[in-house]
């Protein structure tokens, strides 16, 4: 498909133009792209469309559901409260929430459950989507359940409940919901297009999630929604992923969906208000001072198999740190990416912020992911 990407590029990272272009030669309907360095932004693209058949363009200001990708801001959100002096990484969850006691889980610290250590990847009540918008439902349900592991014996990924755990973090210290705190401090002061809990004012820019191009190859056969190897799942993985199944072409584009606060996993973003925050981040003016975001970026997991995903995981308080070049050469990079393709990082090395988003979803790794060949073509233009 030929496409007119249309925006901006600064002289010299003209290569990223050309791999955003060459991602419609492949599977993509409607997307963005920006990259912010020393705080300004040298590339902001988009095009393609917001539905298949190629009826209502992709606009500038297109906003879409992107997963896990939210995940970053609320980690930011937290870092910033440590640097307001709210929150202690060390101490005690039920220091600040003290119904996550119960069930055996008083000595879990706040590092260990935003590094998804906790235990708590799903609950062992069967959840309905509806279930997934009612806070003190979701939360009542988080601190009571026991841990699915041993406290010290490895973590697993919590796709959805892991909103609810900064999120109530926030709520007990600062009266004010993650979606709230995370505008006034956050998104509110550097313009970024990335809501955590979308006003309905806000929904008519929301481009519907389209489903997998299946004719597209991968690494391996994956099950559906979810970008992860097929097989007879693990009951971990059922409970994390499966309970409730969120159907991403139905219950995540709808109205109830976006207005809510699920902050592991419905985000509502372009790539320039991604690349805005975590631009901030390694700018001039940073959003999270040094020290705070050295602490959400300190290394919890590392050269351990995820008890869910089964596969390895480089993992701070809450970011994915680098490994094997997903946010390009350099180890310190932290973000985090969402199912069907999303992606948020930033790149301290190279004062780089990073953000893509998308509609058409795509399961698994592909040999060549999209946003892989953005990043690619990003540290061609730097040279390394």
């Amino acid at each position: 498909m030929k496409i007119d990407v249309q925006g901006t590029v600064a002289d010299g990272f003209e290569k990223v133009r050309d791999a955003f272009a060459a991602n419609w030669d492949d599977v993509e309907v409607g997307a963005s792209v920006c990259i912010v360095r020393d705080g300004e932004t040298v590339v902001d693209l988009w095009g393609g469309y917001q539905d298949r058949d190629g009826t209502r363009p992709w606009e500038r200001d297109t906003l879409v559901n992107v997963y896990s990708t939210t995940k970053g801001l609320a980690t930011l959100a937290v870092a910033r409260l440590h640097e307001d002096g709210g929150i202690d990484y060390a101490a005690p969850v039920a220091e600040y929430w003290p119904e996550f006691a119960q069930a055996g889980k008083g000595a879990v610290t706040v590092a260990q459950l935003l590094s998804h250590q906790a235990g708590v990847c799903g609950v062992e009540t069967r959840l309905t989507v509806e279930d997934l918008y009612d806070w003190e439902k979701m939360t009542s349900l988080l601190a009571a359940q026991r841990p699915l592991w041993p406290l010290g014996e490895g973590g697993g990924y919590h796709a959805v409940t892991w909103g609810y755990l900064p999120g109530e973090l926030v709520r007990r210290i600062t009266g004010k919901s993650l979606g709230a705190y995370t505008r006034e401090t956050i998104t509110g002061p550097l313009g970024a297009d990335f809501w955590i809990g979308l006003p309905e004012s806000e929904h008519g820019r929301v481009s519907d999630l389209i489903g997998p191009n299946h004719a597209r190859p991968t690494t391996a056969p994956q099950m559906p929604g979810t970008g992860e190897p097929a097989g007879e799942p693990s009951r971990l993985f059922q409970l994390a992923l499966q309970n409730p199944s969120i159907r991403p072409f139905k219950d995540a584009c709808s109205a109830a969906w976006r207005s809510a606060e699920i902050s592991a996993a419905n985000g509502q973003a372009n790539a320039r208000g991604i690349a805005t925050v975590y631009g901030a981040c390694v700018g001039p003016d940073p959003i999270v001072g040094p020290a705070s975001l050295a602490a959400a970026c300190q290394i919890e997991i590392e050269d351990q198999l995820d008890l869910v995903l089964q596969t390895d995981t480089r993992r701070s308080r809450g970011f994915i740190m680098n490994s094997g070049g997903a946010y390009g050469p350099n180890l310190a990079s932290f973000g985090h990416g969402g199912a069907g393709g999303s992606l948020g990082f930033a790149d301290p090395d190279a004062r780089v912020g990073f953000g893509y988003a998308m509609n058409q979803m795509q399961p698994g790794v592909p040999r060549v992911t999209r946003s892989g060949r953005l990043v690619a073509a990003l540290y061609a233009c730097l040279g390394g």
